[in-house]
């Protein structure tokens, strides 16, 4: 006894939209042929030797599709549902840490977060960053912080005056 499956001509016709969106990739599309050739009279059996599936899995994606429509056809995603309000909070804490005049290494904001509640590991850290757009470099050895910009400038003129001055080239001039 194989699936009865009725699809209206108008029905067809939003599957094949469905099939050719940019959505859709090879499952979907391989799924959409499989409804379509089930409401021409084909048996799971032979769907699945056409399509290269089982028909177990014909017999399924069938079954899904005559019980919640066309969204059947779009494999579920796997895993938990996406947290955006912590995912928001964990951003505003790492933008007001970030305001700070501090340089950070992703362990030092995995232990400032835990101030505000959120217990990250530094890698976690990273990807949020990430996800932030933050940029990152490597801190450089330096000196700057601590000069005398007066006295550099002084130094810059000093060492501008030792300069050798371009002179004229002189012709090469041939024996001869």
């Amino acid at each position: 006894m194989g699936l009865l499956l009725q699809v209206s001509e108008t029905e067809r016709r939003r599957l094949r939209e469905v099939a050719r969106s940019a959505d859709a990739g090879w499952v979907e599309r391989e799924r959409v042929e499989m409804v379509l050739l089930a409401a021409e009279g084909w048996s799971a059996p032979r769907i699945g030797a056409h399509l290269g599936w089982s028909a177990a899995t014909v017999r399924r994606v069938l079954r899904a599709y005559i019980q919640r429509g066309p969204e059947a056809l779009f494999p579920a995603l796997r895993g938990r549902k996406p947290d955006v309000q912590r995912r928001q909070f964990i951003e505003a804490a790492l933008q007001s840490l970030l305001a700070l005049p501090q340089a950070w290494t992703a362990a030092q904001l995995a232990r400032a977060l835990e101030a505000h509640g959120v217990h990250l590991g530094p890698r976690q850290v990273r990807r949020y960053l990430g996800g932030m757009g933050a940029g990152w470099r490597r801190t450089q050895l330096s000196l700057e912080h601590k000069q005398d910009s007066a006295a550099v400038a002084a130094a810059r003129q000093a060492l501008f005056r030792l300069k050798k001055s371009p002179q004229r080239q002189s012709a090469a001039v041939l024996p001869g």
